[in-house]
């Protein structure tokens, strides 16, 4: 039976029940209306309110669940349905709803990849750009220093070789962002080793990077390595723009579980922001392209804690 049927079939038994009482011999009102019949008349109502609130809570539950799941809906966190239970409108509804959400989800997860794709080819046009555009032009003013600086008067040569260190520097600098835009040794020498280039990278940026790797790790795809990277990247980058952390510990691990899981702790102030800016937001987009879980959560000594559970392909979930 319907939603509709069952409701109205509800509400005419009950005025039907009330109406045979008021015209059976055992209820009857006189005028004035004593107090006697006062309280029965009221009682039957009450008993009518009550009975007519019994049943529309039941048959209105399976609507108030799937409210419950539609505010719990998160496309940033897939996977949760609502259960289809109930009469048949309440069926068809709750497995629209289901149907809606595995065609977002899908919608989010291929513009998502799309996105993080266009990001990648940018990142290495950039590099390419770097270096071999801006590296050389750097490298050719860092060689006319040096002859300048050979060939100038001696009250002009520490200026010059002053100024020669500074392009140096600069130049170093230039390929040490290369390398974050397009990570070669990822591909060279594997997830463990670019994880320690990246670490060392950021230890020159004013705090200790203490960093625990495991060389044993399962074959993963060359993306779920370039998003576990990433993360890292960004969770090192938010340690030293935002939470002046003067520790950061980088961990790398194969767990019991058949999966690989990342963590990144600082020693900054936390994530006290409410609002997630778009390095997080990127993250969790990361994660989600390749199934992975991402926490992120402050520390019982007030710094961030980032984990990244990534399962192995073919063997987890």
């Amino acid at each position: 039976m319907s939603l509709f049927w069952r409701i109205f079939a509800m509400n005419a038994s009950l005025l039907v029940i009330a109406a045979l009482l008021l015209l059976s011999p055992w209820i009857t009102v006189s005028s004035p209306v004593l107090l006697k019949e006062a309280v029965v008349v009221a009682v039957g109502v009450l008993a009518m309110l009550l009975a007519n609130a019994l049943v529309l809570h039941r048959a209105l539950a399976p609507l108030q669940r799937l409210s419950h799941r539609m505010a719990q809906a998160d496309l940033s966190a897939p996977g949760i349905r609502a259960e289809a239970a109930g009469p048949a409108e309440m069926v068809q509804l709750v497995r629209t709803f289901n149907t809606m959400l595995d065609r977002l989800e899908n919608e989010r997860a291929t513009s998502s990849a799309r996105v993080a794709a266009a990001q990648e080819a940018e990142r290495q046009h950039l590099a390419r750009e770097l270096h071999d555009e801006v590296g050389q032009a750097l490298t050719a003013v860092l060689l006319q220093l040096k002859w300048l600086a050979d060939q100038a008067p001696t009250r002009l040569r520490k200026d010059l070789r002053g100024a020669q260190e500074t392009t140096r520097e600069s130049l170093d600098e230039l390929r040490r962002i290369a390398r974050r835009l397009r990570p070669g040794v990822l591909e060279d020498l594997g997830l463990a080793s670019a994880l320690r280039a990246l670490a060392a990278d950021f230890a020159r940026v004013g705090f200790t990077v203490v960093h625990h790797l495991d060389h044993k790790l399962p074959t993963l795809p060359q993306e779920v390595e370039l998003a576990i990277y990433r993360v890292a990247q960004e969770a090192l980058s938010n340690a030293a723009r935002h939470a002046s952390a003067a520790r950061v510990d980088l961990e790398l691990r194969h767990t019991s579980s058949e999966a690989v899981e990342l963590v990144i702790r600082d020693d900054g102030r936390g994530c006290h922001s409410a609002s997630e800016g778009s390095g997080i937001r990127g993250m969790r987009e990361r994660a989600l392209l390749i199934g992975a879980r991402l926490s992120i959560e402050a520390t019982s000594r007030g710094g961030t804690s980032v984990q990244l559970w990534v399962p192995v392909p073919g063997k987890a979930e």
